[in-house]
């Protein structure tokens, strides 16, 4: 009988955390913005029906990076234990922090146990409370790990360069029209140009508190994307070269004196 071979318990947990990140890093980024009335999130998408970006909840949502399989089965999960709870007990008994939580040990699980391959996913779980301080942005990464994100917050893609940006630019309170000029902006920039992401190529999504009906959740279409971020990609006064001064008019010939 053969020996088995045999694999560090150290080496295996690296060997299956560098193969979630590589899978991670593959996709797109998303971003996830606080701004004066809720939580904005963005991302480059040109897919219309597949959804990086959805409503778990009244006043919580989803989004992920990752193998869309994957993180689609955890988002359909989250609905369901989020109904489930919202129905046996109270709609308020239904949180971000008890999603979140739900969601880790089933990350953490997976990653841990060597039967399956860990999910190459990374997620966003945000809720929106009555007033901006009440809001909370939790990110949770391939291996169960759980963390309370403040102001704005990226997964996937090119996120260190995304997070860059959006340190240099982000402002505290902004209206929407800013929050998402700032987030478009950063998805478009990489360490050797600023690209201009066309609006059919966004998807778009706010928890607004601002809405009067109980579910905050709502998806920016692209006609109104046009005329948030209209003006995109013009060259700002200050960038305009003052066309030439005109030449000097010939001078008018001398008119010759009356003749007597």
């Amino acid at each position: 009988m053969s020996t088995p071979f045999y694999v560090s318990p150290e080496q295996l947990m690296k060997d299956r955390a560098d193969f979630a990140r590589k899978g991670i890093a593959r996709g797109r980024s998303v971003v996830a913005v606080q701004y004066a009335d809720g939580v904005l999130f963005v991302s480059e998408n040109p897919s219309q029906a597949l959804h990086k970006v959805s409503e778990i909840y009244d006043r919580i949502a989803f989004a992920a990076v990752g193998r869309y399989n994957e993180f689609e089965n955890l988002r359909i999960a989250g609905v369901r234990l989020a109904d489930m709870r919202g129905y046996a007990y109270d709609r308020r008994d239904v949180t971000g922090r008890g999603l979140a939580n739900a969601y880790a040990q089933t990350l953490g699980t997976i990653f841990s146990s060597g039967g399956e391959k860990p999910y190459e996913v990374e997620l966003f779980v945000a809720e929106i409370g009555d007033k901006a301080a009440s809001d909370q942005i939790y990110r949770l990464t391939y291996d169960g790990q759980v963390a309370d994100e403040h102001g704005y917050a990226v997964m996937g893609g090119a996120a260190e360069a995304v997070t860059a940006h959006l340190k240099e630019h982000y402002r505290s309170g902004a209206a929407l029209e800013e929050a998402l000029k700032t987030a478009v902006a950063a998805l478009g920039h990489t360490e050797t140009e600023d690209r201009v992401i066309a609006v059919d190529d966004l998807e778009v999504a706010v928890l607004d508190r601002t809405r009067i009906q109980p579910r905050k959740f709502s998806r920016l279409a692209p006609a109104r994307l046009e005329v948030l971020l209209g003006g995109r990609g013009e060259t700002s006064p200050s960038q305009v070269h003052p066309d030439p001064e005109p030449p000097a008019a010939d001078p008018e010939p001398p008119v010759a004196p009356p003749m007597s």
